[in-house]
C-alpha cells in the first residue's frame, strides 16, 4: 500500500431528530474525563465554554441520567466529571466504533483501492 491516508469511519448514532452521539461529543466526554473541566475540555477542542456546555446539556438531556456533573466555582474553582452513565455511554460508543472498523476493514480497503490517488492524499 502507498503512503496515502487510510479511509476511516465517523459514526453518529441518531436517537431522534435532535438526539445523537458522534465523534465530537465522544471526544468532549473523554476530555472532560481527562481534564475535570468542561471549559478546559472545550478549549482543547477549539470551542468556547458556551458551546461545550451546550453539548453537555444536550447529552445530559438525551439519556435517562446525566452523563456529566458539574460543580460551581468558588475558592477552589469548579469542575466536572463523568457520571457512571457517562462512563458507560462513552465506553459503549467507543466499542461500537471499534466493531464498525473491524467489520468494514475489507470494504474500506476495497473502496480505497478505487479512489483517485489525489483524493486519498488530501489534494
Amino acid at each position: 500500500m502507498s503512503d496515502r491516508s487510510t479511509p476511516s469511519l465517523r459514526l453518529r448514532i441518531v436517537f431522534g431528530p435532535e438526539a445523537m452521539l458522534g465523534p465530537g461529543k465522544a471526544d468532549l466526554l473523554e476530555r472532560i474525563r481527562d481534564t475535570g473541566s468542561i471549559a478546559a475540555a472545550g478549549r482543547t477542542m477549539g470551542m468556547s465554554y458556551k458551546r461545550a456546555w451546550m453539548l453537555v446539556e444536550t447529552m445530559n438531556g438525551t439519556f435517562t441520567r446525566p452523563l456529566v456533573e458539574g460543580s460551581r466555582g468558588g475558592a477552589k474553582g469548579g469542575g466536572a466529571r463523568l457520571t457512571e452513565t457517562g462512563v458507560q455511554v462513552l465506553a459503549r460508543y467507543r466499542q461500537v466504533e471499534e466493531r464498525a472498523r473491524d467489520a468494514t476493514a475489507e470494504d474500506l480497503a476495497a473502496l480505497e483501492s478505487l479512489c483517485k490517488a489525489d483524493i486519498a492524499d488530501g489534494k
